[in-house]
């Protein structure tokens, strides 16, 4: 099973792309923080195949989850970060190879790429 970690601190967008995920994808697992600082504890447990981050939340940014989640031993090109600023903006704060991506979480479009990487890692959790 693929586990994916979803942190962002709006409980009613976890809540859809949680939904989402587990129509979309059966063999992904989605665990929920909408606190970032509860975020740190459980990315210090690892085992994450893909870590979801917002950019901006209160108390700490998605930005500094991210080193944090490197710096833990996370592949950075497993994460994603997402928020509701547009395409230049996010490529500005996060230009190429800082992450796997960083989507416009609000633009569907975007939601494209998120179901590949999806698709992705539910293939992946198919192979024993």
């Amino acid at each position: 099973m693929g586990r994916i970690l979803l942190i962002d601190d709006d409980p009613a967008f976890t809540r859809f792309l949680s939904a989402y995920i587990a129509e979309g994808f059966p063999l992904l697992r989605v665990e929920i923080c909408n606190n970032p600082m509860s975020a740190l504890r459980v990315i210090k447990t690892g085992g994450y195949d893909l870590m979801l981050i917002d950019l901006e939340m209160p108390a700490m940014d998605g930005l500094k989850l991210l080193k944090f989640a490197v710096d833990a031993g996370m592949d950075k090109n497993r994460i994603v970060i997402l928020s509701g600023r547009d395409a230049d903006f996010l490529h500005d704060v996060c230009p190429m190879g800082t992450c796997l991506a960083v989507l416009n979480k609000f633009e569907a479009r975007q939601k494209s790429v998120l179901d590949m990487v999806f698709n992705s890692l539910n293939r992946k959790a198919e192979t024993p």
